[in-house]
């Protein structure tokens, strides 16, 4: 590998950080994910320890050139993909006042609803792409300026956790136009940050970073950092852009008609336009790929992190198990799960563990079985589980198929595409055929495909399709079909039923 070149396609997701090492082919070598906790110390805390997560990249990034002997002269880029609407509070010194506050924290949802009720949120939306949520920097900094004053006032930045290891690396303030779209602060038309958004937040241009390209590239790596990973302080950063539309390039779903869906920690379903596009109805988001691309769609909170809980909470001896045997907990689960009919038999998992984004918007939103009954054993509680995310994923479907109509293609990515079980419980309840791509870690392939346009290696982003490889294919079983056809109502009318007992739950929760 003396003579070879390298690419470094870098994911700041929610429960882990990955490294992927491509050749210059855009060939996966090999990868490395470090894992680190969410604190959830209250319902509607989800927080993140910022050094936590800049660690994590460092020593991803060193790992895969470790391991496979790559040395910095042999890296041509490195370039990063990010999860959403995070948000750091630091002082003038750069150091954090507060942790990572993540898209899945709900301390702000009585501001999101003042922001809709009483200072135009719709507007802000409509010019922003973000929905008014808790999920959004937006409503994090009404209720951070409100509720912790003093903290504010001390606050320098206000900056995602991208920001924050580029700042790290490189001592400069720079985000990217697609996770600046995703605050709810960033006009979409002018491609910069929103006067109205700003005032209502409390905040100035000069309180967040300078707006920049996603393919924005940066050098001058700081010594430390250089020694820490193995790269020289020439190798070229790529800003990149958020994991979300960087996984809709990553599995080529850029053409019209084509749909992405995720699961991830959380979940969304996407489409490309060439120009922005807001729901009148506010219902889904629109997020900047490039200057001429944009992501429309609908996040879900619980997607991975549903089976995580699982895994956490239920699967002691299966966890145990899997040690033994030197395989995944989540294999093991999954097995429990094939063990039971589609359908649960009659057994419906509400997946709000976290509230909810798309389609109920409702941050008071909380999980449920439905249907349990004295047959019901673990494993249809497990399978239940599986079922109820991709229900989910399938009522946001509805209303995006208002948009832009039935999709021609849908392609299936995220750390969920590596179990067949659950890929082909996405053909059955969406009733279409669903493809994968052989390489699972599209936003890291998108990461990458955005710095081979950032060093003019590539004319197109349609290059993308020479690289997504092979995929598996699954088609709807009809009778599974009409299983999924029989529950899918009764799951949705029982989420728009309990708007109030959401509310009163999630109250009495918040006072414990």
């Amino acid at each position: 590998m003396t003579n070879e070149l390298f690419m470094i396609g870098v994911d700041i997701g929610t429960t882990s950080t990955k490294a992927v090492l491509y050749k210059e082919n855009g060939k996966p070598v090999s990868k490395h994910n470090v894992e680190y906790p969410l604190y959830t110390p209250t319902p509607a805390t989800a927080e993140q320890d910022p050094e936590e997560i800049l660690l994590a990249v460092v020593e991803s990034i060193r790992t895969v050139l470790l391991d496979n002997q790559i040395k910095a002269n042999q890296v041509k880029f490195v370039s990063f993909s990010s999860a959403m609407h995070s948000l750091i509070a630091v002082d003038k010194a750069g150091k954090p006042l507060t942790k990572c506050i993540t898209w899945a924290d709900n301390r702000s949802a009585k501001w999101a609803e003042k922001i809709k009720d009483e200072m135009d949120g719709h507007e802000i939306y409509l010019r922003t792409g973000t929905p008014i949520h808790p999920m959004s920097p937006l409503s994090k900094l009404v209720w951070l300026k409100n509720e912790e004053i003093d903290l504010f006032q001390a606050s320098s930045k206000f900056i995602s956790i991208k920001e924050y290891v580029f700042y790290r690396f490189f001592g400069e303030y720079v985000v990217d136009y697609s996770i600046a779209s995703a605050t709810g602060l960033f006009n979409l038309e002018q491609l910069d940050w929103d006067g109205k958004a700003l005032e209502i937040a409390g905040v100035t241009a000069d309180h967040l970073s300078k707006p920049v390209s996603t393919t924005h590239s940066v050098e001058g790596l700081k010594e430390p950092y250089c020694e820490e990973m193995g790269l020289n302080e020439s190798t070229k950063f790529i800003l990149g852009a958020s994991d979300g539309v960087l996984s809709n390039l990553g599995v080529n779903a850029i053409e019209p008609g084509v749909v992405a869906v995720t699961i991830g920690t959380s979940g969304a379903i996407r489409a490309v336009t060439d120009r922005p596009v807001t729901d009148p109805k506010g219902r889904i988001f629109c997020y900047a790929l490039t200057e001429d691309k944009w992501v429309i769609g609908g996040p879900v909170n619980n997607g991975g992190i549903t089976f995580r809980w699982v895994r956490d909470q239920f699967a002691a001896s299966e966890t145990e198990t899997a040690k033994r045997l030197g395989i995944d907990t989540y294999e093991i689960l999954t097995r429990i799960a094939e063990q039971v009919k589609p359908g649960s038999e009659g057994l419906i998992f509400h997946p709000y563990l976290a509230g909810e984004r798309a389609p109920i918007w409702n941050a008071d939103a909380r999980g449920s079985f439905f249907g349990l009954a004295m047959h019901h054993k673990k494993e249809h509680m497990i399978r239940s589980v599986l079922e109820g995310v991709i229900y989910n994923l399938y009522s946001v479907l509805l209303a995006l198929e208002e948009l832009i109509g039935v999709p021609k293609q849908i392609k299936a990515t995220g750390g969920f595409a590596r179990s067949a079980l659950w890929r082909q419980m996405m053909a059955d309840i969406f009733n279409q055929e669903v493809t994968v791509p052989e390489s699972y870690e599209s936003s890291c392939l998108g990461a990458i495909v955005l710095g081979m346009e950032a060093l003019g290696e590539i004319d197109s982003l349609n290059v993308v399709s020479d690289l997504v490889g092979d995929t598996h294919s699954h088609q709807p079983n009809k009778e599974n079909v009409q299983i999924y056809s029989e529950l899918l109502p009764i799951y949705i009318r029982i989420s728009r039923k309990l708007t109030e007992e959401y509310t009163e739950i999630a109250n009495f929760q918040r006072r414990k």
